[in-house]
Formats: structure tokens, C-alpha cells, sequence
């Protein structure tokens, strides 16, 4: 019976044994395989690096303002009595825009100039009965002030006239008509808004390391992808005095005419400064760049060798430095070489020493001045 129980278990570890030294020989396979399992190449496109000249410029966004621009308010309260004016017209400096009811005004002008012509009267004659002894000199004095106040009370009471007659400060174009005939004004309720567009002002912030590059008189570009193929030609006229805390940007103010006055007050443009001489560079499309704190890349394909001594299209990380971009492309100042074949799109899934396969059936945008579809 023992004989036959030490049977059975030679039998079993003899089975495990085989079972555990089969199973070795397949985990060994395994690694083995795994050790030399190569990913598919990489699906990427690629541009060939070129050097080019670009002007040296800073690209930034402005916004129009108009060199005087208000909103014309009534100075007193009062009732509409007549509008000179519709809405979008031109306004010349000193035309009437609009006139308030002054009827009650008017009454009280003639009540006190015939008060005034009266006191005139009573003054005139006490001059003369003082010269003639008949009243004191005080008497006198009193018919003169009497005459004085009359005088000044007329004169108050036609500024108040004047001034419910609404008058263009300056020349300009009107906005839109904001009251309407028989409406009460409140003091300083707004009319119509006024606006001198030519000349006119663009004003934006350039960063404070590009600030004594700047300097009145320099000449300015800008555009607008509202107004296709219209470029307008500008000239620096003044710099801010201090720098943002929050944005370490300086202001800065150009001058331009605008006689067509396609540029209006409150419109965002794109503002092209020359900040230098022309400068050669490696333009590149920004899908191109693997940005990164460190420092920004892009992967060079270049023909590699595998452990086995196989020869694969690979890719290269090169660190490059950034200097401006153009619409759709960046410029390389350094980091490539011209003739390199450069990954253009599908960078973020790369690493150093990746096998790819090129495919430039598509391409990633490269243009330097694109327009959108919608334009």
C-alpha cells in the first residue's frame, strides 16, 4: 500500500514538473518576443525646411479710437422742441442739433429787460438829481446796483436760452438719434453720439522688452480681416509715459488718415510694427512645434539603425528657438538646417528615435497670410 502511495506521488510531481517546465518555456517565449516586438511606424507629414527673409515686425492687436469723440447731452432740462439732425449724417462744428422749449424762458426776457430799461431809466435820473444836490450819494449808489443786478438777470436768463440750443462741438459723423420731439430731457441726458473719424487714432501695447525699439514718428501698418485687401499707413504720436504693473505692456498711440472712414471708433485691428532689418529664418507651420516649459522642439526624420543593424526612417528631437510667426507659420532662428525634413503634423505621439512613414497626401496649414473660409 506505501509502495503503491509513492507511486502515485512520483507520478504527480513527475506531471507538475512537466506542466511547470512547459509553462517556463512558454513565459520565456513570451519575453523573449515581447523583448524584440518593434511598434508600426508612425503616420506623420513632413515639410523640407527652406530659409527665408522676413521683415523683423511685431504683430499685436489695436483698437480704433476717435480723436475727439463725445456724446452730446442736454446741458438743462428741458422739452424737445425741434431736431436739425437724423441719424449717421455729418455734423459741421457750431450746427444746431437741437432746440428746447425756452417759451418760458423767453417770458421771463421780457419781463426783466423791461425791468433792466426801467432801472436804466431810474438811474439816469438819479445821476442827475445828485449832480443837482436833491439826493444823497447812497441814493445814487442804490439806482446804480439797482441797474447792475437788472443787467445781469437778463444776461443769465439769455445763457439759459443759448443753452437749451444744442450746438456740434466739432465736426464729425452722428450716431444714432436717442430722443424724440415732445420728450422731457433730464440735465445730462444723452442725444446722439459724435464722432470725428478723420483723422484717427488706433492705440495698442507692445511688451516692455520691444520699447526702445519704438519712438515717435515710426511708421505703423494695419488691417483688418474685416476689410479685405485694405491697409492703412499710420505714424506713432505718442508713447505712455508709465508701463501696466499687470500686463508689463506700454501704450502706444498712432495717427491715421481714415478719409474713406472705413475705420471706426471701437474696431479691433491687427497692427504690424517694423521693429528692425529683415531677418533670415526657417519658417515652419506651427503644428510643427512640440512646445514644452522646457523648451520648444520639433522631430527631424533621418535615417536610423535598429539594435539588429536594420536601417528605418526615424525621427530626431531638435531643440529650436522661436523668434515671431506668420499667419500659419512660425520662424526658426535656430535649432534645423535648411534641406532637413522637418515632421509637420502628428508630433505630440512621437519620441526620440520613433520610426515613422511619411504621408503628405494632406497637408497641415503653411500659409503666412491665410483667409478664412468665411471670408
Amino acid at each position: 500500500m506505501a509502495k503503491r502511495f509513492i507511486l502515485v506521488l512520483l507520478m504527480v510531481a513527475a506531471l507538475l514538473g512537466g506542466l511547470g517546465f512547459l509553462k517556463y518555456r512558454q513565459v520565456e517565449g513570451a519575453i523573449a518576443a515581447n523583448a524584440s516586438f518593434a511598434p508600426p511606424p508612425t503616420a506623420v507629414t513632413t515639410v523640407v525646411a527652406k530659409r527665408e527673409t522676413w521683415p523683423s515686425t511685431l504683430e499685436v492687436i489695436g483698437t480704433v479710437a476717435a480723436i475727439q469723440g463725445v456724446t452730446v447731452s442736454a446741458d438743462l432740462p428741458g422739452t424737445v422742441d425741434k431736431i436739425h439732425f437724423e441719424s449717421g449724417q455729418s455734423a459741421q462744428e457750431g450746427d444746431i442739433l437741437v432746440e428746447l422749449d425756452t417759451r418760458q424762458e423767453r417770458a421771463q426776457l421780457a419781463n426783466l429787460e423791461a425791468q433792466r430799461d426801467l432801472a436804466k431809466i431810474q438811474y439816469g435820473r438819479s445821476e442827475q438829481l445828485m449832480n443837482a444836490g436833491v439826493i444823497s450819494k447812497s441814493e445814487y449808489d442804490n439806482a446804480a446796483a439797482q441797474q447792475k443786478a437788472t443787467e445781469a438777470q437778463v444776461g443769465d436768463i439769455k445763457a439759459a436760452i443759448a443753452r437749451k440750443t444744442i450746438h456740434a462741438p466739432f465736426s464729425g459723423i452722428l450716431g444714432i438719434r436717442q430722443i424724440s420731439l415732445g420728450q422731457y430731457l433730464a440735465a445730462g441726458q444723452a442725444i446722439v453720439s459724435l464722432q470725428a473719424l478723420n483723422p484717427i487714432y488706433v492705440n495698442f501695447g507692445v511688451p516692455q522688452q520691444d520699447a526702445p525699439k519704438i519712438s515717435i514718428g515710426h511708421n505703423v501698418q494695419v488691417s483688418s480681416t474685416d476689410l479685405q485687401g485694405m491697409n492703412f499707413n499710420g505714424k506713432i504720436t505718442a508713447l505712455d509715459s508709465v508701463i501696466n504693473e499687470q500686463t508689463r505692456n506700454i501704450q502706444i498711440q498712432a495717427t491715421f488718415q481714415n478719409r474713406a472712414e472705413k475705420l471706426r471708433p471701437g474696431m479691433y485691428v491687427q497692427v504690424e510694427l517694423p521693429t528692425g532689418k529683415p531677418r533670415d529664418v526657417i519658417p515652419l507651420p506651427a503644428s510643427a512645434i512640440n512646445y514644452a516649459p522646457y523648451g520648444d522642439s520639433v522631430y527631424v526624420v533621418v535615417e536610423m539603425k535598429d539594435p539588429k543593424g536594420n536601417t528605418y526612417r526615424g525621427v530626431k528631437q531638435q531643440v529650436v528657438k522661436i523668434e515671431g510667426s506668420r499667419g500659419d507659420q512660425v520662424a526658426i532662428t535656430s535649432g534645423i538646417n535648411p534641406g532637413d525634413e522637418v515632421v509637420s503634423s502628428g508630433v505630440f505621439r512621437l519620441r526620440n528615435g520613433a520610426a515613422v512613414q511619411v504621408n503628405n497626401s494632406v497637408q497641415p496649414g503653411d500659409n503666412p497670410n491665410p483667409k478664412p473660409d468665411e471670408s
